[in-house]
């Protein structure tokens, strides 16, 4: 970069780098001086590209708001119509019919390892909120499973340990989006990305340890989930990151593999061509629905009548815009060779009422039996007593093969306007759906800024992408003058801010003054409607977010 060029025909100057964070326990065995110039290596290599395709988000979002729709791209028909495959997954990674997700906290690393699902999804995204303390003692967690001695005591005792290494989990890192800043640690003042950081950190430390445990080991290579990418040019990025990393550590070329979540509606005409940008370290592509539906809405907030999206909670996987992007994900992953992983089932069961219980877990194997039916090689679990569920709808359909990828999907084409047809989805909005975006919203939001990413709310095990969609769902009803079907008033900011209040007045009553005030209800309501109600649209709510953050 210019700034770092000295002299003519001198070295760069040596940057500038400065870890701000509070102390964490144990921190100098993850944040080495080695490992801490390969995150800074990252950044002075990438960071300049970074920020370009960020602006280039803006442009797009421009574009679309003037086109008031979207489609797919001209420049890139040669790839969607030539003959390639992505890499042949690796051992590890080619029965994937069971994935839980979830934080990076000793706890949780030990029950996902344990659950009986095929991959684990280690989250330093939605599921993690992210302090200093989380995302480097996160890391410490992982290094502790691999060499076999991490464990953990509950408060009132309980003690958990890792099964033997053979029945693990395969773990699946996520790193957090090219969006997101990790502002604890500065190079020549300036901060580097919490995916080079979250990325850079856990491959230092483990592609070698991982691979020289063998490839009958279900830990035996750097596997990464990739969130949020908009488009075939971020996929590109993260494919030079992926090279440039195994180089600098002398790992041969081919041993990451990565899975791009497809939760973005500009990532959705473009398929084909993160697949082909990343085809020697890709393992498949997985449907994200809550920030697919936050995608949509924010992409076409202003985009008229067709594009306002009903009640959350209506909106589900067989709604035709729903079915139509998940038919065209598994007819590309399969043309590709590439696995298909379906959404996620987040409920979370409770032992104090069978009734409830009976009635989600039949969604939920309804849900799994349609992915599995559907052609998806894989589903996604928020809690391991759902494990078994989803095991079963795709056992019956995979029997002993470890996927389907032969399985080529209905031969029908998925058109662009079956991708953008959120008026065929049906539904309304009503008040109680506007209740409920502020209960999860601020729920949510209060949970985040006090550390805690995954968080459990009315038998849900809710993350970042649920409280996006209910304050952007927010934002785009007000925006559009929509009026409620179930009450026939107006939603306006006024009606919102109501329902904030009533909502912390609700929670101070559910938990008593002491518990209400050593939360932090006032700061997230404040945030709440920042987000939802500004007359700018926030690209992020994490964005403003983590100013209340340590």
């Amino acid at each position: 970069m210019a700034a770092d060029q000295g002299p003519l025909g001198a070295a760069p100057a040596a940057p500038v780098v400065t870890v701000a964070g509070p102390r964490v326990p144990r921190a100098e065995e993850v944040l080495t001086p080695e490992a801490v110039a390969f995150v800074v290596g990252l950044h002075r290599a990438f960071e300049g590209r970074r920020q370009e395709l960020l602006a280039r988000r803006k442009t797009r979002r421009a574009e679309i708001a003037a086109a008031g729709t979207l489609d797919f791209l001209p420049d890139t028909a040669a790839v969607r119509e030539g003959d390639w495959q992505v890499a042949e997954a690796p051992r590890a990674l080619q029965d994937r019919r069971v994935e839980i997700t979830g934080p990076t906290d000793r706890k949780m690393v030990i029950n996902a390892l344990n659950s009986g699902a095929k991959v684990w999804l280690a989250d330093f995204e939605d599921a993690t909120a992210p302090t200093w303390e989380n995302v480097v003692s996160g890391q410490i967690n992982l290094i502790d499973a691999y060499e076999g001695r991490i464990d953990f005591t509950s408060p009132q005792g309980k003690a958990y340990t890792l099964k033997p290494a053979d029945q693990l989990a395969t773990v699946v890192v996520r790193p957090r989006g090219w969006h997101l800043d990790e502002n604890h640690l500065l190079v020549d003042g300036t901060p580097v990305a919490g995916a080079f950081f979250d990325f850079g950190l856990y491959f230092f430390h483990n592609a070698a340890r991982l691979l020289a445990r063998g490839p009958e080991d279900p830990n035996s290579g750097p596997y990464f989930y990739l969130p949020k990418t908009e488009s075939h040019l971020e996929a590109r990025l993260w494919n030079d990151v992926f090279t440039h990393a195994q180089a600098e550590l002398g790992i041969p070329h081919g041993t990451i593999r990565a899975t791009v979540l497809i939760e973005t509606i500009t990532a959705a005409f473009e398929m084909e061509e993160i697949l082909y940008e990343l085809r020697e370290h890709a393992a498949g592509l997985n449907a994200g629905r809550w920030d697919y539906l936050f995608s949509i809405v924010k992409n076409f907030r202003d985009a008229g009548e067709h594009y306002i999206l009903p009640d959350r909670n209506t909106v589900t996987m067989a709604s035709p815009f729903m079915a139509a992007y998940t038919r065209l994900l598994v007819q590309t992953c399969h043309r590709r060779g590439a696995h298909a992983i379906g959404g996620m089932a987040a409920f979370i069961p409770s032992r104090r009422d069978p009734e409830v219980n009976a009635a989600a877990l039949e969604k939920v194997k309804a849900d799994k039996d349609r992915e599995a039916g559907n052609g998806f090689d894989g589903s996604w679990v928020a809690h391991p007593d759902l494990v078994p569920v989803a095991r079963a709808s795709f056992d019956a359909v995979l029997g002993e093969r470890p996927n389907q990828k032969d399985n080529p999907g209905p031969a029908e084409p998925v058109t662009a306007e079956q991708l953008l047809d959120i008026a065929g989805a049906g539904g309304t909005c009503t008040e109680a759906g506007l209740h409920n975006a502020v209960q999860v919203g601020v729920r949510y939001i209060e949970a985040w800024i006090r550390g805690l990413g995954a968080v459990g709310i009315f038998n849900m095990m809710e993350d970042a992408a649920t409280a996006e969609i209910s304050r952007s769902q927010i934002w785009q009803w007000i925006h559009n003058g929509v009026v409620l079907a179930d009450t026939g008033e107006k939603a306006t900011a006024e009606l919102v801010r109501r329902l904030v209040a009533e909502e912390l007045a609700a929670l101070r009553t559910e938990l008593g003054d002491d518990a209400y005030a050593a939360g932090r209800w006032p700061e997230a309501a404040r945030l709440f409607e920042k987000v939802a109600l500004a007359d700018d649209f926030v690209d992020f709510l994490t964005l403003p977010a983590l100013a209340l953050l340590d």
